[in-house]
């Protein structure tokens, strides 16, 4: 087991941080601007893939839930490994070999996809490190796969022209496998800083909530700002991003030091950098708010980002996974853009490093979309309305549960390079379009129009432009469902 001096990691952490332009206060972190880089984003591709791919059952909870007793995930490990005490979740670690994993292919499917950015876990909940580790021996590089799954991912979005990013689960793995206590099993008597069920205290009630119970140790939090920036210092990404957990009151002074740790790192790279939170976890402006399986209902001045996964059930592979459909996360990666978000879809790879056939397909089909429709996502910006339609959007997280019944009286508006670009959610059966908003109406839109095309034909379409609506009139056939895009010349 690796052990590290945990007083002079400190005492370099905040060396860092005396010596760069960001102080560890809300005030000083307050001057930090979100880069015009990230203005750009529209797509990015989260990964969570790691040792719960082995069991492919339930969730990437698996490690919490199999140890949850009476479950369903408990009951499954029972009947499929035997009793805990003779096979726990670090016995899968041998299982997990990655003989598969080829980084290059999965980023050039990535950037065929048409991928912005990529986000790996670095580090999921059940405190498996998929990197090279110095400060543990539960890794990527030392265990299981034996290759630095962070790093191989990292060069191979660089050769791409891909923005690297990453994300940090770390500081739920406090009380993650605590269940693991309530009964005979691996996870028994003391465990120590390194060990794969180190601390495995009993976990709060309210996961949400910012104090109570549950309450995290120096030890583990000193622990989780070194393996935090152990991550920065390797891999310099340009994302981090973090999960729940982090909004716990007590962790405070150590996410004020972690995000200028940071930022100073950033500058002296001379990167710019951003950092995703959720929960209200770090006061707004001082990084991009994230929601989880969810969307805002307006569109906002400021950036801000949805995760969401191709599966309903699971962010991992799992053999039960239930799939979306390609068209319906288009629609939300739509909606997301017209109001000045970014979407960052997660895929869930098998533990030999392959996709599944669902996956693979819902790549293909939105990067074929997004090549036809490019100029429109990548090239243009929010429209001063975000559209128009029947489908209202319900705000918050963990609502992509609910499929949305847009239809073709659902609109989307961007504008970019002199055009302004209408989006139809849904094709029309007929062929007519009747977009409101545009209504040739004094003080809203009473603007000439030249042309209207539809993206991918390019040819000029016939269209009324009066005091009630634009309407388009567009022949072309629709068999696939998927959302139809018009630019229209002013």
């Amino acid at each position: 087991m690796k052990n590290y001096d945990m007083t002079e990691k400190l005492a370099a952490i905040d060396k860092v941080i005396s010596n760069g332009p960001y102080a560890d206060t809300w005030e000083s972190l307050s001057a930090y601007n979100v880069p015009k880089w990230y203005n750009g984003m529209r797509f990015g591709i989260f990964i969570h893939y790691g040792v719960f791919a082995v069991p492919a059952y339930d969730n990437e909870w698996y490690s919490r839930n199999m140890y949850e007793k009476d479950s369903v995930a408990y009951k499954h490990h029972i009947e499929t490994y035997g009793k805990h005490t003779d096979f726990g979740y670090k016995d899968f670690i041998p299982m997990f070999k990655a003989e598969n994993f080829d980084p290059d292919k999965w980023v050039h499917s990535f950037k065929d996809a048409g991928a912005q950015y990529v986000v790996p876990v670095a580090e999921h909940h059940d405190g498996f490190q998929m990197y090279d580790s110095d400060l543990s021996s539960f890794n990527a590089k030392d265990m299981g796969p034996h290759r630095d799954i962070l790093g191989s991912l990292k060069k191979s979005c660089e050769d791409e022209g891909l923005i690297f990013g990453t994300s940090s689960h770390r500081i739920e793995h406090f009380f993650f496998q605590s269940g693991g206590r309530e009964f005979e099993s691996d996870i028994t008597g003391e465990f120590h800083r390194g060990d794969l069920y180190w601390p495995s205290i009993k976990g709060p009630r309210d996961f949400d909530a910012i104090d109570g119970e549950c309450v995290p140790t120096e030890e583990f939090m000193q622990d989780w700002l070194v393996r935090t920036c152990e991550i920065i210092d390797k891999y310099q990404p340009n994302i981090l991003y973090f999960d729940w957990w982090i909004q716990r009151v007590e962790l405070k002074p150590y996410l004020r030091k972690l995000l200028a740790y940071f930022y100073n790192r950033a500058a002296s790279w001379g990167k710019e950098v951003v950092v995703n939170y959720k929960h209200d976890a770090i006061p707004f402006g001082i990084a991009v708010p994230d929601i989880e399986r969810g969307q805002l209902a307006a569109q906002k001045p400021y950036r801000w980002q949805s995760d969401t996964a191709m599966c309903f059930n699971s962010w991992c592979y799992t053999e039960q996974n239930k799939y979306k459909e390609a068209k319906d996360i288009l629609c939300d990666l739509i909606d997301i853009i017209s109001k000045n978000g970014t979407m960052l879809l997660n895929i869930g790879p098998k533990a030999d490093g392959t996709f599944s056939d669902e996956e693979t397909a819902i790549l293909k089909e939105i990067g074929s979309w997004l090549k036809t429709n490019h100029e429109a996502v990548f090239d243009a910006a929010p429209y001063r309305t975000y559209g128009e339609g029947n489908v209202s959007i319900v705000e918050g997280a963990f609502q992509d549960g609910n499929v949305k019944a847009f239809s073709s009286e659902d609109f989307r508006f961007l504008a970019g390079n002199g055009h302004i670009y209408v989006i139809a959610m849904r094709p029309s059966k007929d062929g007519n379009y009747a977009v409101k908003s545009f209504a040739k109406k004094q003080g809203l839109f009473n603007s000439p129009i030249a042309e209207i095309v539809r993206l991918g034909d390019n040819s000029p379409l016939e269209f009324t432009h009066d005091g009630d609506a634009l309407r388009i009139k567009c022949n072309s056939s629709d068999s696939d469902d998927l959302p139809v895009v018009f630019r229209l010349s002013i």
